[in-house]
């Protein structure tokens, strides 16, 4: 047998990931597959874990194949996943989370918002908890989906033995482990990892006392292992059976764990995609007003975790570049030169750039098309845009492109802003993400927050964290940080441009204004209703 191979298995909004590494962190070999999402109503949002799991198996076979390796070199798997909710019956079955009732719709995803009515009465129960979720639970976390679905559908609820946390019930397909997570649990089903217990009183305030017996009993910490990989599931993934499963981990935690684990104080990670997930880590508990935490072990054992983010940033970007009129000769232009659609987006920006020194001086966006996760903890902000004019084509996409970059960089900064004020000494940003490809999204951030940005060397520090993970359950490394100080390489790095300074600092107060702005706007209409 050749030497060990580390498998990291990443589930993210729209796709799997499954990548190999060897001890060293080498990329051996990388697979995507797409999955399916669900918009049957608007706030709704459905996955199907039979889809999700049948491109998990097609992604790890063309990783193995496509490696050329021998599948008995693969030691270990590390999965993360997004937050998302899974119903499962007690004959392993999906239960249906779609209001039509479709059998396969078993997922609702972290982005959903239909339980608002639930978010809210969870809040007014004032629970002690709350502190530790930043003072109020998120729409996108777990117990108030799951008590919308009891509410709305208690039969269902009722045939559900099993809610898990998409990671946990990764590692239950894998390893038929009915374990969770310290990181799922704490992070978004209200578990106090610190004291070991969920909250009595909070459950029965809102009716879910009953929870404890429908979710899995033994709380798990990272870096260890949930169990061996089954026979059924080896059969399907073509790897050896009993293999190291690890514990499974939410997908921006795997790679804030690759991006800060060597290196923890003063360090903020932030993951991007479809949204961004902002994450620093402290030997002391820190509590900061929106922001999710603080949480024990939850992504660095040992360490309390703060967790602030963004509901929507490439999802954001994607939607604003689709309302343009010049986004079919974008889609065009890019087909046409086959080049990545943002790449000659880009070079629209630089041609506006040479003509204007600042573009987006009399354009402002406030980003809240999906709610403010952090630091504003409301999932009713709405998204702004000042500065309209009858401009269209290339120039005014690519000045709306460059003002809504600012407003995402703007959001970051005043999560770092509020964290530090809190107690937090943030000194520098560890990015990874798909936006770290784009030249323009690391310029505006470090402009923005003034803080230098560091890269990784693997530009999938997701799935590599995953794979962190695995390394460990195995025992190749005897802790996490250890992993990540042979299996984690530096990449590049952004500077600030001191003289942009006084131009973001103007720029920032007025996006901080608009949030008011709007918020006076939904009150003047609201006291009309």
């Amino acid at each position: 047998m050749g030497n060990p191979v580390h498998l990291g298995i990443d589930v993210g909004s729209a796709s799997v990931r499954a990548g190999l590494f060897d001890r060293e962190g080498h990329r051996l070999a990388f697979a995507v597959r797409t999955i399916q999402q669900f918009h049957a109503k608007p706030l709704h949002v459905e996955q199907s874990s039979a889809d999700i799991w049948a491109q998990t198996v097609a992604a790890v076979r063309e990783a193995v194949a496509t490696a050329a390796i021998d599948p008995a070199q693969v030691v270990s798997i590390g999965v993360d996943a997004t937050c998302s909710l899974v119903a499962v019956g007690a004959d392993g079955a999906p239960v249906s989370v779609a209001e039509g009732g479709e059998a396969e719709r078993d997922i609702i995803m972290w982005m959903d918002h239909r339980a608002g009515d639930q978010t809210a009465a969870i809040n007014a129960t004032k629970d002690r908890v709350l502190a530790y979720v930043g003072g109020e639970v998120s729409i996108e976390m777990e117990l108030p989906k799951v008590l919308w679905l009891k509410q709305r559908f208690p039969e269902r609820y009722a045939r559900t033995w099993r809610f898990f946390d998409l990671a946990d019930y990764l590692t239950w397909r894998l390893a038929g482990a009915d374990t969770a997570s310290v990181c799922t649990l704490t992070c978004k089903w209200n578990y106090l990892a610190h004291e070991n217990r969920f909250s009595a009183t909070l459950l029965a305030a809102v009716g879910l006392d009953d929870l404890l017996g429908k979710v899995p009993a033994t709380v798990l910490p990272l870096g260890s292992a949930a169990g061996g990989l089954s026979q059924g599931a080896a059969a399907e993934l073509g790897l050896p059976a009993g293999i190291t499963v690890a514990t499974g981990i939410i997908d921006a935690h795997a790679g804030g764990l690759a991006l800060v684990s060597t290196a923890p104080l003063g360090s903020l990670a932030i993951i991007g995609g479809t949204s961004n997930c902002h994450m620093v880590v402290n030997p002391d508990p820190v509590m900061v007003p929106g922001v999710w935490g603080p949480y024990y072990g939850a992504m660095l054992p040992g360490w309390w975790l703060g967790e602030g983010g963004q509901s929507a940033a490439g999802a954001l970007l994607d939607w604003t570049l689709r309302q343009s009129d010049a986004w079919p000769l974008l889609e065009a232009t890019a087909k046409d030169e086959n080049r990545n659609l943002y790449a000659v987006l880009n070079d629209w920006t630089a041609d506006l750039e040479r003509r204007e020194a600042y573009p987006a001086r009399d354009l402002h966006v406030l980003s809240d098309h999906h709610g403010n996760r952090s630091p504003r903890a409301n999932p009713h902000a709405r998204g702004v845009v000042v500065g309209l004019t009858l401009e269209t084509g290339k120039d005014a996409l690519a000045r709306l492109y460059l003002a809504t970059l600012q407003a995402l960089a703007y959001g970051t900064r005043h999560i770092i802003e509020s964290m530090n004020a809190a107690g937090h000494k943030i000194e520098r940003i560890i990015m990874c993400g798909g936006g770290t490809k784009n030249p323009y999204w690391l310029r505006e951030n470090a402009d923005a927050t003034g803080c230098e940005i560091h890269l990784v060397s693997e530009e999938d520090a997701v799935t590599l964290g995953a794979a962190l993970l695995g390394a460990v359950a195995d025992g190749a490394f005897p802790t996490l940080p250890d992993a990540a100080a042979c299996m984690v390489r530096p990449g590049g790095s952004v500077k600030a441009r001191p003289d942009t300074k006084a131009f973001h600092d103007a720029k920032y107060a007025v996006y901080l204004q608009l949030y008011e702005t709007m918020e006076r706007c939904r009150s003047a209409m609201q006291a009309w209703h």
